[in-house]
């Protein structure tokens, strides 16, 4: 995958992370790209019921907080960013979309409907561009207070094998902290490693940023063709 040349026209531009995750912000950090973090104000109230599939509900939060970010920073700055990323990560089982646990019996539900089975883990990214002034020259950073932006979001799914847990694991677990703020009650890419047998698909996706997607995409935007949707 040809990552330098996207980098290379994204250098000098005002990229903004619409999410105060540090687990996107440490793997879009991977790049060595310079960005700002401005966490979205979105309130995330949407119903899954809804939409048609899970994906679905995961891209519009992720469209919805990205337009939030760049939008707002338009009219604070009157500058609008050139690009804005946003994001949602979603747990699913049996059809049913796992949020952030309430409380700790909350966790232990969800770990117990996990225990010993395959999930999905959805993560949905939208990525918001403003044109440039000159549209002949990819340098120019644009962002001219009337533009109006493009869109475009995908998803990618991976899927992840629990093991059968304990009780007392589960406990444990959750005594930690760990799962309170995290879809589906657990963290891939930390403690909640443990609890996992098996990942099939983008990784990073499932810890709530897939790098190889965002870059692909990015490519077919700024130059060459686009990635279908699966």
């Amino acid at each position: 995958m040809a990552l330098t040349p996207v980098l290379r026209r994204l250098r000098g531009r005002r990229v903004v992370l619409a999410s105060a995750s540090p687990r996107r912000r440490d793997i879009l950090g991977y790049t060595g790209l310079r960005f700002e973090v401005v966490p979205s104000r979105f309130p995330e109230t949407l119903d899954p019921a809804a939409f048609a599939t899970p994906h679905a509900y995961a891209r519009e939060n992720a469209r919805r907080k990205a337009l939030e970010v760049a939008l707002r920073l338009r009219e604070k700055d009157q500058r609008a960013p050139d690009v804005v990323f946003g994001a949602d990560t979603i747990v699913v089982v049996d059809g049913l979309i796992l949020g952030k646990p309430q409380d700790k019996e909350d966790a232990m539900g969800m770990l117990r409907r996990l225990s010993g089975r395959e999930h999905s883990v959805i993560t949905a990214v939208a990525i918001v561009l403003f044109p440039p002034r000159d549209p002949s020259d990819p340098r120019d950073p644009g962002g001219d207070p009337g533009d109006d932006p493009t869109v475009t979001s995908f998803h990618e799914e991976t899927r992840v094998m629990f093991s059968q847990l304990t009780e007392e694991l589960m406990r444990d677990y959750v005594d930690s902290g760990e799962p309170m703020d995290k879809a589906g009650g657990y963290a891939l890419q930390a403690l909640g490693a443990m609890l996992v047998e098996r990942v099939e698909g983008d990784a990073l996706g499932a810890v709530g940023f897939p790098l190889n997607r965002v870059c692909r995409e990015l490519q077919g935007l700024l130059g060459g063709a686009a990635t279908p949707d699966p």
